[in-house]
């Protein structure tokens, strides 16, 4: 991507993933500090929300606190999955950009009607139905976005609740923040191979596998509204446990950080055996073809997920189709008026 092109600048949703480096740039984490004692002494968390408020945001803190250790218990699910469950112990917090997302706002209100004190709100706007409903709000920093696929406020949501979990284990991560603006703007402008974006351009469907922390999911869902496209997430080995029986050779499969383990299988599984083409998005070589990235330690689930919308906004055009408004998906999924 290049914002002094103005194929690229004319889009909102161009502009946004690059603001994407300001927000990390201008990130805080002292915010989170007194919310980290709370959650800290309840010991179970629940992260909820719809679509990109959740996924990326909640299954990167989950995955973080499994590595580390961590004595919380996190858990994550929609709304209305959630609302069936006895929250009465856990500290909860709901994100919602719009701070209307029905689902979440009657999450909220279920909650405060049973009593929990320890709910909490996370959104990209003030004076919201969502805050009335809930202890205290955190409003974001990035702003409203204009493109209806979310970018920037789904990396302040990530490290918002991961600056949390630093917080709860006593950790100092200020030298790998402020490094990580640069390397996300590398992965935003990197050169994307054209026989990938060609590929992938032509595919009847692009599937994602990688690491169960959101990343790759995240990136099927903006597939789905970036290149409208038909996308699938693929956990794990997901992708050589019986799928490979529907694919097509015109199909292509995105292995984000492959494991070095499963190489051997997906090799054999997908190239070999279905005849698709494989490319991982990784900060090594690896043997498929690799849409390389800088390294940022634990911070690279970061600068994959902008690697990936880079390659998106690629497809995107390489369609010819207009990257801020798609036909049906909505900026508010499901809006509650009221």
């Amino acid at each position: 991507m290049n914002l002094k092109d103005p194929n690229y600048s004319k889009y909102a949703l161009v502009q946004e993933m690059m603001q994407t480096v300001d927000v990390v740039k201008n990130f805080k984490s002292d915010q989170t500090k007194g919310v980290a004692g709370t959650i800290k002494s309840v010991g179970k968390l629940l992260l909820t929300g719809e679509g990109s408020s959740r996924i990326f945001p909640a299954k990167n803190a989950i995955r973080k606190a499994l590595t580390w250790g961590l004595n919380l218990s996190i858990s994550t699910d929609g709304s209305r999955q959630s609302s069936q469950y006895d929250l009465s112990k856990f500290a909860v917090f709901c994100a919602s950009n719009s701070g209307r997302t029905k689902e979440v706002v009657l999450l909220a209100k279920k909650l405060a009607a049973i009593g929990n004190e320890n709910r909490f709100a996370l959104t990209a706007n003030k004076d919201t139905l969502l805050e009335k409903e809930c202890r205290q709000t955190f409003v974001l920093n990035c702003g409203w976005e204009q493109a209806v696929a979310a970018t920037k406020s789904v990396i302040e949501q990530t490290l918002f609740y991961e600056s949390i979990l630093w917080h709860m284990r006593g950790i100092d991560k200020t030298t790998e923040c402020s490094a990580l603006p640069s390397l996300i703007e590398q992965a935003l402008t990197m050169p994307i191979p054209g026989d990938v974006v060609t590929c992938a351009a032509k595919a009847p469907t692009i599937y994602f596998a990688g690491y169960n922390d959101g990343v790759a999911e995240e990136l099927t869902l903006k597939t789905n509204e970036i290149t409208r496209k038909k996308s699938d997430f693929l956990e794990g080995t997901y992708a050589v446990h019986g799928i490979e029986e529907v694919m097509d050779k015109e199909d292509i499969v995105f292995v984000v950080d492959p494991i070095d383990d499963e190489i051997e299988k997906f090799q054999e599984v997908l190239v070999q055996g279905v005849g698709l083409k494989v490319v991982a998005i990784a900060d090594r070589d690896t043997p498929f073809t690799t849409i390389r990235v800088p390294s940022a330690g634990e911070m690279k689930p970061y600068v994959f997920l902008s690697a990936g919308w880079n390659l998106l906004v690629e497809i995107g055009l390489a369609i010819g189709i207009n990257l801020d408004k798609p036909e049906r998906a909505r900026k508010v999924g499901n809006e509650l008026i009221g």
